[in-house]
């Protein structure tokens, strides 16, 4: 399980100083709110290709080369700076899936032989293993039981934020509360979804 998000700020001046341990600790109180963005933002026809696991360590890899870029101090500011860095491997990710050369809907479905001596196996090219398949499946239910389990306030912060993706000025209008007061509960969301995904079930 994750630590509470609330705790980043605890942990992040020891991580910009150095701190591997506390770093550590930072980036895996983050990995539930990114996996979420990734699952949502991640086309089907390309989910194949790489997992939002895949993105969310990636980001985590480039986060530990480039923290010392991060100056901020609050646990918003430090997924705004992480959200960022997910969004910009998610866009190279969908930029060399979609060259002309790679493009996702040229790929080509391996013909069955009805020969045992030749090649092929039936794969289709663009299809995850059924491995790789369930796993996602079983991640994303996870986290939709968990956003369940989520008080109403909680849920609706959240889908206003990821589904609709509306900025905090107009969820607060919508919801009818001040933007300090919306960006307030949408940090107590994230931070009871990340200990949802990790509490064992």
């Amino acid at each position: 399980m994750g630590p509470p998000l609330v705790d980043i700020a605890q942990w992040l001046p020891a991580a910009q100083a150095g701190s591997r341990e506390a770093l550590g600790r930072v980036l895996e109180a983050c990995r539930g709110y990114l996996l979420l963005i990734a699952r949502q933002e991640l086309e089907p026809a390309l989910q194949a290709k790489g997992g939002a696991s895949d993105l969310v360590q990636q980001t985590f890899l480039e986060a530990q080369k480039d923290l010392a870029r991060f100056h901020g101090t609050t646990p918003e500011a430090l997924l705004a700076w992480m959200r960022r860095l997910l969004l910009n491997n998610l866009a190279n990710f969908r930029r060399d899936y979609r060259r002309d050369k790679r493009r996702v809907s040229r790929e080509v479905a391996l013909r069955i032989s009805d020969s045992s001596t030749q090649g092929g196996g039936g794969l289709c090219a663009g299809t995850p293993s059924p491995s790789v398949a369930l796993i996602q499946d079983e991640q994303t239910q996870a986290l939709e039981r968990a956003l369940e389990r989520l008080p109403e306030d909680y849920r609706r912060v959240m889908h206003l934020r990821y589904r609709e993706e509306r900025s905090f000025e107009a969820m607060a209008e919508l919801m009818q509360r001040s933007p300090n007061a919306v960006r307030k509960l949408w940090a107590r969301a994230i931070d009871s979804l990340q200990q949802e995904l990790g509490a064992p079930r």
